[in-house]
């Protein structure tokens, strides 16, 4: 198993990544970043996951509140930004807590889609991949684990081919916002749910490490991100109100 290294700006190791098929558990990615105090610009993201391959399909798994009208508006901000929302509604637990868990949703479409892609981006630390991953694997596809490490299980970094530490790159994913602006003032989600399990004691050992993708110019922060639906499709969505200077609030259950 191979980490990516954030000094190397070539391209990944192995080559050529081909079809690259990305998988982002968005709820488990909120709670991650935001524990990490970063601001995740999913343009960015995409790109620097795509690194040298072809975007095949990218995925965003969450929960919503049909109710939630910023939320909607994030999510169509997604859609026409080159990712494909697989949603589903929130529910109400006796105890009050809303959820919605997509993780049968991430390991279906895993699983139904290999041998149509190359390689396989999971972003989640959740530990129950471990046996999707191991799965695809098997079908003769590369999978490679993004997250944050401590909040990543050790079991699903070892399974993977790759594991990207988003801490380590923290840089080259991150939103810019106005200056003095507060972390509630900034960030939309569109997840009501619980965080996931505190993050983990125990760093997993540190192999060999693999290269990290090409290096991504800053972008301008007075204009809209260039569409990376552009991509596979180009679009001309003209939401202007969801660019990076645009002010992203936490949805909540309060909301």
């Amino acid at each position: 198993m191979n980490h990516f290294d954030s000094t190397n700006n070539i391209s990944f190791q192995f080559g050529h990544r081909g079809k690259v098929a990305i998988f982002i558990d968005g709820n488990n990615l909120f709670h991650a970043a935001r524990f990490h105090n970063i601001d995740i610009d999913y343009n960015k993201l995409l790109r620097v996951l795509l690194g040298d391959g072809r975007l095949f399909r990218a995925f965003f798994y969450t929960g919503v509140d049909a109710g939630a009208e910023r939320q909607q508006g994030f999510l169509l901000w997604m859609r026409r930004n080159g990712f494909r929302v697989v949603q589903k509604e929130l529910k109400t637990f006796y105890d009050g807590t809303r959820k919605a868990n997509l993780d049968v949703e991430i390991a279906v479409d895993m699983l139904s889609l290999a041998g149509r892609y190359d390689t396989a981006v999971l972003v989640s630390g959740d530990e129950d991949f471990v046996y999707a991953v191991n799965s695809v694997a098997y079908k003769g596809c590369r999978v490679e684990v993004v997250g944050f490490r401590s909040n990543t299980a050790p079991k699903l970094i070892d399974v993977a081919d790759c594991f990207i530490d988003l801490g380590e790159i923290a840089e080259k994913v991150r939103k810019e916002f106005t200056h003095g602006m507060k972390y509630e003032e900034r960030d939309l989600h569109v997840s009501h749910q619980p965080p996931p399990p505190p993050s983990f004691i125990e760093p997993a050992p540190l192999p060999q490490p693999c290269a990290e993708a090409p290096q991504i110019p800053a972008p301008d922060v007075h204009a809209f991100h260039p569409s990376i639906g552009s991509i596979i499709e180009a679009t001309d969505d003209g939401l202007d109100q969801f660019g990076p200077g645009s002010d992203f609030i936490r949805v909540t259950d309060k909301q």
